[in-house]
């Protein structure tokens, strides 16, 4: 851990070198361990880091929210939702979501890191880890395909939302109304990548590497 309370693996992660992360977890690197500290937030995994850093990239903020400093989704709608997984789709992202998916294949309890984001109403962040994740995350609660019949994590997913949607029906206010749309969106973003996620992964993938030197420029 460097002073700033960031283990090896969450730097590479920042800089969003896959070359730096195999080579890491190829010398032992955990992909669950958490940043700590008073330098830095804490409890963060890499994954988280490589998340929130593709989300924070200026050319994905500038085209959902150009009108807003900070990230607003109180105006999310089926239009925002395809707007969002069409940008994930352009070349300029490959590489964003090429080190999401190397980290999320040694992260455990994938489902529960996506689970926190939807009940956290993070739709750019849902939306990167299912687009990144999707293998791993219809897996379900194993990192392993073994032959048993678990559940598709996607559908998983799923029931945790509408289970969630049940429980806010016995509460009142805006804030609840907010809630239970921006669970409905993260329900449409799960259902898109259920249908179309696997042929979007394969057009991402025929996507030549764009630098991410280049990416910063943009």
């Amino acid at each position: 851990m460097n002073q700033y309370g960031y283990y090896p693996l969450h730097r590479a992660a920042e800089f969003f070198s896959v070359d730096m992360i195999q080579l890491l977890v190829r010398h032992g690197a955990s992909a669950n361990l958490r940043t700590a500290g008073a330098e830095v937030i804490e409890g963060l995994l890499p994954l988280h880091v490589a998340v929130e850093n593709t989300c924070m990239h200026k050319y994905l903020e500038d085209s959902l929210f150009p009108n807003h400093e900070h990230r607003d989704y109180s105006e999310a709608d089926a239009n925002f939702i395809f707007k969002l997984i069409h940008l994930l789709c352009l070349p300029e992202m490959k590489i964003f979501l090429d080190t999401t998916r190397l980290i999320a294949k040694y992260t455990d309890n994938l489902l529960d890191e996506l689970w926190n984001y939807i009940k956290e109403g993070k739709l750019a962040e849902t939306a990167v880890l299912l687009m990144a994740a999707q293998e791993q995350i219809r897996m379900g609660t194993s990192r392993k395909r073994n032959g048993d019949s678990k559940p598709d994590g996607l559908a998983i997913i799923c029931d945790r939302i509408w289970n969630n949607n049940i429980a806010l029906q016995s509460e009142k206010g805006q804030q609840v109304e907010a809630r239970i749309k921006l669970n409905n969106m993260a329900l449409m973003l799960v259902h898109v990548i259920s249908k179309a996620g696997e042929g979007l992964d394969s057009y991402i993938q025929k996507h030549l590497e764009v630098s991410f030197c280049w990416c910063l420029q943009l």
